[in-house]
């Protein structure tokens, strides 16, 4: 069985995410979904609430979807390439909205294999996601604007709740 991580801060969890992660899980026999917080960025949405919010979104994907019945969900405690050692995972799977995503990953990238041997796939984001990043979900949700087609079901509820909306 080969198994592979998806890793992000999922702040909140976007539909390319989701589609990326179903891609992955066409192309793996076993997907995690590792969340992570990520010290450089500022939080909406707790650990707990984003592990919640990816798992019913794996959910709800997996009625349609039964490739999805792949994908589990974990939060990842420290470094990725401990967490992919830890659970066996071959290499790390991200997607990629165009070039400045790549200039922002092959960095990680090459750390983590330096740091592990654990290689880096880089999958081509389906453009129809290509102008959806967590960060611009988060401003056009505090400014009270439509989500809806952007994000899985259950996560307007939840930025509005912790916008306090």
């Amino acid at each position: 069985m080969t198994t592979v991580v998806c890793p992000g801060s999922f702040d909140p969890i976007t539909l390319g995410h989701l589609d990326v992660v179903r891609r992955a899980a066409t192309l793996f026999d076993d997907v995690v979904v590792g969340i992570a917080k990520n010290p450089g960025k500022s939080g909406l949405l707790d650990l707990e609430t984003r592990a919640e919010l990816v798992r019913a979104a794996v959910r709800d994907l997996a009625r349609d979807e039964p490739v999805m019945e792949r994908v589990r969900v974990a939060v990842v405690p420290g470094l990725l390439v401990d967490f992919c050692r830890e659970i066996g995972a071959v290499a790390v799977v991200k997607g990629l909205r165009g070039g400045g995503d790549f200039d922002a990953e092959q960095p990680m990238a090459l750390m983590n294999r330096h740091l592990s041997g654990v290689e880096t796939i880089f999958l081509p984001g389906d453009q129809r996601f290509a102008h959806v990043a967590s960060s611009l979900v988060k401003d056009i949700a505090r400014h009270g604007g439509p989500v809806e087609d952007l994000v899985p079901a259950g996560v307007p509820a939840a930025l509005r709740a912790a916008l306090g909306r």
